[in-house]
């Protein structure tokens, strides 16, 4: 997961200079007044997000299936859990009444 996020942030930051260049070079207009930097950044989000939906499906789909193992993983030891609990449970019954 960190490397898909890494690998995401890399994108961005691409986009963010790729899209401080044009700007400052004039083929794409300045923000208003002091709100330049935040025109660039939400321009390279918005240039970033497709670009990295497309070029990391990969590496979203391998995190995404370690993460169900993850979780898969969680409840079957919550299940294994349960299960001890109950067998102490009727085992402590079962010498309460003998």
């Amino acid at each position: 997961m960190l490397r898909y996020t890494l690998m995401r942030l890399g994108i961005f930051a691409g986009c963010f200079l790729v899209v401080w260049g044009l700007v400052y070079s004039g083929i794409v207009p300045r923000g208003v007044g002091g709100s330049n930097y935040l025109w660039v950044a939400l321009l390279a989000l918005v240039i970033s997000a497709p670009i990295s939906y497309v070029v990391l499906r990969k590496e979203r789909d391998r995190a995404s299936r370690k993460i169900v193992a993850r979780v898969d993983r969680a409840k079957a030891n919550m299940e294994a859990n349960r299960t001890m609990e109950d067998a102490a449970d009727d085992a402590a019954r079962a010498q309460g009444a003998s």
